[in-house]
């Protein structure tokens, strides 16, 4: 071990270039020579301590983060013993469910830049590496052994500090497992996916190695930001797409890659639009002009700030990012960083070894069997993997929505484009831990058939759901008490429009439905229905479990009487063209509609998804209110949940 002198207790040591993994072309690495850690959604930064206990935090790109997580200065105490340190590590902001959440890391340091409290977005340090410990340094020492200095470390507060846990290939055989097994229980836990380090590596400051391999279950790519085009309808005021560039890794000229148009927050939208207005130049930067159908009313900035964006594929012949969301702002990072990804066609290349067995993940207090997670289930590649990702980060929102509502499935076991299958019977191979209802078959007229609905109440059943590619999860407008139904507690409308019509049209028929319901009492909310529609609900008290069907139907009828042009109320669909069909009868007990937050079996995820009647009022054009499953994560780090206070807002339901 090499050592440093050391004469000034509160001098610093000196920066360590952080060692950066490459790529493991989809072929995650199962060999006993490999250790394995999750890969976290943060920023990367080094931790330097001096011997006073003087700390310092500085990103990859020598970036000084220490005013911005000062919270964390307590996070080592004495734990050092007077020693000085240098740890390597991920920052981190942590959802209510434990999940680091990079949305949350932009809205926190969005507070810190405006100088407004961050309380309430607790940071925590993830030290996955020590560099130097007392006067010794580290750098040529093996990872296993860092990794047992780091083990030895007592830290007084690992709601600050912690040591990011790390996996064995011995160890996970020893329980069973295997490198497949770990990547499940990342997908389950809402992780980005794992890095594969060598065991008898040594660190290398600032370089890219083949000893560490990352293997995403989501493909993120860093992008430079070269440009922007202005916004339309409720974006009017700020931007509507940004232009992306990086780095040709051969020449270093920069390239265009393509524009990014979703997964902004409002705030996001804000921020970046206020930044980039400053930035302005008068041509692109790009060696080869973009096609001209692309800078039609663009606005070049100079390339300077770094964005990361999630994307599907990087096609070989144009090298364009396809099928990308915003994740935000790297301030971490420099643009000259930043080089283009390798052409994929869909998936990476090389493949990963077979998954099809079962594997084992621990989600709460429970163990299920997970499988088949690079398995593609939407034609732009949308694993399942990723569905079980998003439905776990997205649970602390959906599962009020669910809560005591008998669900039916409707599953695609071999994707979107596959055969899929209505489900209401719990599967019989269900772990003995899921809960059931058991109602009679709305259908069977007294014959004594009953069926045995599954609950959804907690994140391991929404996990379990996903990995039965149950995609869409619908409910109905009433819940159980026991295994009786209680009477209905929602009243919707759905929105359904007819060929030549759209979301568009819907929008305006419910404003309409708006101001009825307000003077009639009730207060309506407003989502996409994830397809070409919306539906609209209110919370309600009713007297019996018809009266929701009457008065609906009443509203849709007077609707398509005052507008027979734009409204429709029966569901003839010889009627429906350049219309909106008010389907009221959802509010039969027998019927279902999609839940909120609930994704979508078509070409793309997208999502059903609560909008605020700001956005209703603005649309204008569909593509406003077609979000994602990464957009409609974006949308609950900056708004919430849209539909948080429906059931609190219930009224007494008209009657007609």
């Amino acid at each position: 071990m090499a050592r440093v002198s050391r004469t000034d207790r509160s001098a610093l040591p000196v920066m360590v270039a952080p060692m950066l993994a490459s790529p493991d072309g989809g072929r995650l690495r199962d060999s006993p020579d490999f250790a394995y850690e999750y890969k976290y959604d943060g920023y990367r930064a080094v931790l330097r301590v001096a011997p006073d206990g003087t700390m310092a935090f500085t990103s990859r790109n020598d970036n000084d983060l220490t005013r911005e997580f000062a919270a964390l200065a307590d996070g080592l105490g004495d734990a050092l013993g007077g020693r000085a340190a240098v740890l390597d590590g991920e920052l981190v902001v942590l959802n209510e469910h434990g999940q680091p959440e990079f949305a949350l890391m932009q809205q926190r340091r969005g507070l810190f830049q405006q100088g407004l409290p961050m309380a309430d977005l607790p940071v925590r340090f993830l030290v996955f590496d020590i560099l130097l410990l007392g006067d010794t340094k580290l750098v040529g020492e093996s990872y296993d052994r860092r990794r047992e200095l780091l083990g030895l470390l007592d830290l007084p507060r690992p709601d600050l500090i912690a040591v990011a846990p790390a996996f064995t290939h011995t160890e996970l055989a020893a329980d069973g497992l295997t490198p497949q097994d770990l990547l499940a229980r990342a997908a389950a836990a809402g992780f980005e996916g794992l890095v594969a380090k060598r065991r008898g590596s040594r660190y290398l400051p600032g370089e890219r190695t083949l000893e560490w391999r990352k293997h995403p279950l989501v493909q993120t790519q860093e992008v430079i930001v070269c440009g922007w085009r202005p916004g339309k309808g409720r974006r009017a005021d700020t931007l509507g797409a940004v232009l992306l560039g990086a780095h040709d890794r051969a020449t270093g000229e920069l390239l265009y890659l393509g524009d990014v148009g979703t997964g902004f927050s409002e705030q996001a939208l804000r921020d970046l639009h206020a930044r980039l207005v400053s930035l302005e130049r008068p041509a692109h930067p790009f060696v080869v002009e973009p096609p001209r159908e692309v800078t039609r009313h663009v606005r070049w900035v100079e390339p300077v700030l770094v964005g990361e964006v999630v994307y599907r594929q990087f096609t070989r012949t144009d090298r364009r990012l396809r099928h990308s969301s915003w994740r935000g702002l790297r301030e971490d990072r420099e643009p000259g960083e930043i080089t283009a990804p390798e052409p994929t066609l869909g998936r990476p290349a090389e493949p990963t070894p077979a998954v099809s067995q079962r594997v084992v993940v621990q989600v709460g207090e429970r163990q299920f069997s997970l499988s088949n997670l690079d398995k593609e289930l939407y034609p732009d590649g949308f694993s399942k993997g990723e569905v079980i990702n998003y439905y776990s980060r997205v649970a602390p929102v959906l599962l009020p929505h669910l809560a005591g509502r008998p669900v039916t499935f409707t599953r695609y076991p071999n994707g979107v484009d596959g055969e899929k299958f209505f489900e209401k019977n719990v599967p019989r191979h269900a772990p003995d831990w899921v809960r059931t209802v058991r109602l009679p078959h709305s259908g069977s007229r007294g014959t004594g058939e009953f069926i045995d609905y599954v609950l959804i109440e907690d994140l391991e059943t929404v996990v379990w759901a996903a990995n039965l590619a149950a995609l869409e999860l619908h409910v109905p407008q009433w819940t159980v008490d026991g295994e009786t139904r209680r009477a209905p507690d929602r009243l919707v409308f759905d929105l359904d429009p007819g060929p030549d019509a759209s979301i568009v049209e819907c929008c305006r028929v419910a404003e309409r439905l708006r101001k009825i319901l307000v003077a009639d009492g009730l207060t309506p909310f407003a989502k996409t229905s994830g397809s070409k529609g919306m539906q609209l609900y209110a919370g309600i008290r009713a007297a019996s479990a018809t009266s929701p069907s009457a008065y609906a139907k009443a509203l849709a009828e007077r609707l398509a009487a005052e507008t027979p042009d734009l409204v429709v109320a029966k569901m003839a669909k010889n009627l429906r063209t350049g219309k909106v069909f008010i389907d009221w009868s959802q509010n039969n007990p027998a019927k279902t509609t999609i839940a909120p937050y609930s994704l979508r079996g078509r070409a793309q995820p997208t999502v059903s998804t609560p909008v605020t009647w700001d956005e209703v009022r603005a649309s204008r054009r569909p593509e406003q209110l077609a979000f994602t499953a990464d957009d409609v994560l974006a949308r609950i780090a900056d708004l919430g949940d849209v539909f948080a206070d429906l059931d609190e807002t219930s009224a007494v339901c008209p009657l007609r």
